[in-house]
Protein backbone atom coordinates (compact mmCIF):
# COMPACT_ATOMS: atom_id res chain seq x y z
CA UNK A 1 0.00 0.00 0.00
CA UNK A 2 1.49 3.39 -0.96
CA UNK A 3 2.11 6.08 1.63
CA UNK A 4 -0.80 8.54 1.71
CA UNK A 5 -0.22 12.26 1.36
CA UNK A 6 -1.44 14.67 4.02
CA UNK A 7 -3.97 16.00 1.49
CA UNK A 8 -5.34 12.47 1.01
CA UNK A 9 -5.69 12.03 4.77
CA UNK A 10 -7.46 15.38 5.07
CA UNK A 11 -9.89 14.63 2.22
CA UNK A 12 -10.67 11.22 3.77
CA UNK A 13 -11.26 12.87 7.16
CA UNK A 14 -13.55 15.51 5.65
CA UNK A 15 -15.85 12.73 4.39
CA UNK A 16 -16.25 11.38 7.93
CA UNK A 17 -16.43 14.47 10.11
CA UNK A 18 -18.79 17.39 10.58
CA UNK A 19 -17.63 20.73 9.20
CA UNK A 20 -19.29 23.91 10.42
CA UNK A 21 -19.01 27.56 9.42
CA UNK A 22 -17.60 30.31 11.64
CA UNK A 23 -21.19 31.62 11.99
CA UNK A 24 -22.43 28.26 13.27
CA UNK A 25 -19.46 28.05 15.65
CA UNK A 26 -20.14 31.56 16.97
CA UNK A 27 -23.77 30.65 17.67
CA UNK A 28 -22.70 27.52 19.59
CA UNK A 29 -20.11 29.52 21.50
CA UNK A 30 -22.48 32.38 22.35
CA UNK A 31 -25.08 29.88 23.60
CA UNK A 32 -22.39 28.11 25.68
CA UNK A 33 -23.10 24.88 23.78
CA UNK A 34 -19.56 23.97 22.78
CA UNK A 35 -15.98 23.44 23.79
CA UNK A 36 -14.18 25.76 21.37
CA UNK A 37 -10.66 24.38 21.00
CA UNK A 38 -7.81 26.09 19.17
CA UNK A 39 -5.30 23.39 18.24
CA UNK A 40 -2.65 25.77 16.90
CA UNK A 41 0.78 25.91 18.53
CA UNK A 42 1.61 28.57 21.14
CA UNK A 43 3.87 30.46 18.72
CA UNK A 44 0.97 30.79 16.24
CA UNK A 45 -1.21 32.32 18.97
CA UNK A 46 1.56 34.79 19.88
CA UNK A 47 1.67 36.01 16.29
CA UNK A 48 -2.06 36.20 15.53
CA UNK A 49 -3.80 36.34 18.90
CA UNK A 50 -6.43 33.96 20.22
CA UNK A 51 -10.16 33.67 19.74
CA UNK A 52 -12.12 34.83 22.78
CA UNK A 53 -13.59 31.96 24.84
CA UNK A 54 -11.44 29.34 23.12
CA UNK A 55 -9.19 26.86 24.88
CA UNK A 56 -5.75 26.28 23.40
CA UNK A 57 -4.72 22.64 23.22
CA UNK A 58 -1.88 22.20 20.70
CA UNK A 59 -2.51 19.41 18.18
CA UNK A 60 0.35 17.32 19.50
CA UNK A 61 -1.26 17.14 22.95
CA UNK A 62 -4.91 16.83 21.95
CA UNK A 63 -5.46 13.12 22.57
CA UNK A 64 -3.72 13.37 25.95
CA UNK A 65 -5.53 16.53 27.06
CA UNK A 66 -8.96 15.24 25.96
CA UNK A 67 -8.50 11.84 27.56
CA UNK A 68 -11.75 11.09 29.44
CA UNK A 69 -9.71 10.49 32.62
CA UNK A 70 -7.61 13.63 32.15
CA UNK A 71 -7.87 16.79 34.27
CA UNK A 72 -9.69 18.88 31.63
CA UNK A 73 -12.63 16.48 31.47
CA UNK A 74 -12.49 15.42 35.11
CA UNK A 75 -12.56 19.05 36.30
CA UNK A 76 -15.39 20.03 33.93
CA UNK A 77 -13.28 22.38 31.81
CA UNK A 78 -14.22 20.24 28.81
CA UNK A 79 -17.86 19.13 28.85
CA UNK A 80 -18.15 16.00 26.68
CA UNK A 81 -21.94 16.53 26.45
CA UNK A 82 -21.34 19.72 24.45
CA UNK A 83 -20.17 19.94 20.84
CA UNK A 84 -16.37 19.91 20.70
CA UNK A 85 -15.47 22.42 17.98
CA UNK A 86 -11.88 22.41 16.74
CA UNK A 87 -9.99 24.91 14.63
CA UNK A 88 -6.43 25.40 13.43
CA UNK A 89 -4.92 27.95 11.03
CA UNK A 90 -6.62 26.83 7.81
CA UNK A 91 -8.62 23.66 8.56
CA UNK A 92 -6.29 20.75 7.77
CA UNK A 93 -5.05 19.88 11.24
CA UNK A 94 -8.49 20.36 12.76
CA UNK A 95 -10.06 17.97 10.21
CA UNK A 96 -7.53 15.28 11.13
CA UNK A 97 -7.97 16.03 14.84
CA UNK A 98 -11.78 15.82 14.62
CA UNK A 99 -11.46 12.38 13.02
CA UNK A 100 -9.13 11.30 15.83
CA UNK A 101 -11.58 12.49 18.49
CA UNK A 102 -14.34 10.50 16.77
CA UNK A 103 -12.07 7.46 16.92
CA UNK A 104 -11.63 8.14 20.65
CA UNK A 105 -15.42 7.97 21.03
CA UNK A 106 -16.37 11.64 21.00
CA UNK A 107 -19.88 11.80 19.51
CA UNK A 108 -20.31 15.57 19.17
CA UNK A 109 -17.25 16.83 17.36
CA UNK A 110 -16.78 19.19 14.43
CA UNK A 111 -14.23 21.50 12.92
CA UNK A 112 -14.49 25.01 11.51
CA UNK A 113 -14.12 25.39 7.76
CA UNK A 114 -11.25 27.74 6.96
CA UNK A 115 -9.83 27.73 10.48
CA UNK A 116 -8.46 30.85 12.16
CA UNK A 117 -8.23 32.60 8.79
CA UNK A 118 -12.02 32.35 8.43
CA UNK A 119 -12.59 33.28 12.08
CA UNK A 120 -10.62 36.52 11.63
CA UNK A 121 -13.19 37.55 9.01
CA UNK A 122 -16.17 36.64 11.22
CA UNK A 123 -17.73 38.19 14.30
CA UNK A 124 -15.47 36.29 16.71
CA UNK A 125 -13.43 38.55 18.99
CA UNK A 126 -9.66 38.16 18.86
CA UNK A 127 -7.57 38.88 21.93
CA UNK A 128 -3.87 39.64 21.56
Amino acid sequence: MPIKSSQTLISEALKEIKTISPTEALKLSNENNCNLIDIRDANELQVTGAIENSINIPRGLLEFQLDPNGPLTQNGIIDTNKETVLFCAAGGRSALAAKTLQEMGYKKVSHIAGGFSALQNSKFKIKK
